[in-house]
């Protein structure tokens, strides 16, 4: 599934929603993912939000 172009992540924080781009293959859903000090579970894989975007999009919640 390595395509060169990365993947993103969209982060729900007690802040907001945060979405960050990302080398490499996304993360596979039920695992972890460390953003700074904090951990966060991967709850599922989608179409990036973006229009015209053709990356996977990770969504994460606080682990």
């Amino acid at each position: 599934m390595s395509d060169g172009k990365g993947h993103l992540l969209f982060l729900s924080k007690s802040s907001g929603y945060e979405l960050a781009e990302r080398e490499g293959d996304p993360p596979t859903p039920g695992s972890s993912v460390e953003d700074g000090e904090k951990t966060f579970r991967v709850s599922k894989l989608a179409p990036s939000p973006l229009p015209g975007d053709d990356r996977v999009c990770a969504y994460l919640e606080p682990a």
